[in-house]
């Protein structure tokens, strides 16, 4: 889930943002309906140097009983622990881990391995190859992220989650050639972002190495037409102004559970934390 301010955003290639709604309405939707993880990233931290998701977190633990994962403008040890105080499980480093490599190191050597996850923005480079970006796919490295993705590895990251720039917010599937290319690249979980539009391309970034996925337009946008002529959805902290994005126009509205069903995952009881799947 991108937040900006206090709203729910998404956007296509990581620009464009458009507001869907309150974040808390949202993650409960998706805790009752079975999620496995929620991912919330502060998508202009980077620009202020600073993560502002921090009630968020809060209120979110206090109701939610899912492993909460949190990232954006997430700097030094301090600023990690204070997200992990909140009520966090993991953290996801980008821009500080590309300035400062020795970064992921300290933080995994401090809070284990297990707690920090890499992001890695990826564009295919028209020579062939992918270059990895910082500041929400803003900034260029110069860094070819498949030896990046293996290099945080050595360091200690105990996940990497990629995202193609290109596919993000499209509809279109995955980028497979690069879920491919990182799993191979490491040992550790890699988790696809970006670019799911039906359940089958779920189903094909697992066969293409990917350990998890990370899921956005596919659901939101279920979850909103759901309320589309619903006149107290505003109320409820669900926009359903962004309709006309042209990402949305090539995804195949899907519930979590409906998901679920089709990948063959039992359902998790949210009564019950011991449950996950």
């Amino acid at each position: 889930m991108d937040v900006k301010g206090p709203n729910l955003v998404k956007g296509i290639h990581l620009e464009g943002l458009r507001v869907l709604g309150k974040p808390a309405v949202f993650a409960r939707h998706y805790y009752e309906q079975g999620a496995d993880e929620l991912l919330f990233m502060d998508v202009v931290a980077s620009l202020y140097g600073r993560n502002s998701l921090l009630s968020l977190v809060e209120e979110t633990a206090n109701e939610i009983f899912v492993p909460l994962v949190v990232g954006g403008g997430i700097r030094t040890i301090d600023d990690i622990r204070a997200v992990l105080r909140a009520g966090a499980d993991k953290v996801t480093i980008n821009t500080a881990a590309v300035r400062r490599p020795e970064f992921v190191r300290e933080a995994a050597a401090t809070f284990g391995s297990s707690t920090i996850v890499v992001s890695i923005e990826a564009m295919k480079r028209s020579a062939g190859g992918y270059e990895a970006f910082t500041d929400n796919g803003r900034e260029r490295t110069g860094v070819d992220a498949i030896e990046w993705a293996a290099r945080v590895a050595e360091l200690g990251a105990g996940e990497i989650l990629v995202t193609s720039i290109e596919r993000e917010g499209t509809g279109r599937g995955y980028d497979l050639e690069l879920t491919q290319e990182v799993a191979r690249a490491v040992d550790i979980p890699v988790v696809a972002c970006g670019g799911a539009g039906k359940p089958e391309h779920v189903a094909q970034a697992i066969a293409a190495g990917a350990s998890a996925v990370s899921l956005a337009s596919l659901l939101h946008y279920e979850y909103i037409t759901g309320h589309e002529t619903d006149r107290s959805a505003f109320a409820a902290g669900i926009s359903t102004h962004h309709l006309d994005n042209p990402g949305f126009g090539r995804v195949q509205a899907t519930s979590l559970a409906n998901l679920k069903s089709f990948l063959g995952l039992p359902r998790r009881n949210p009564g019950n934390a011991m449950t996950n799947v």
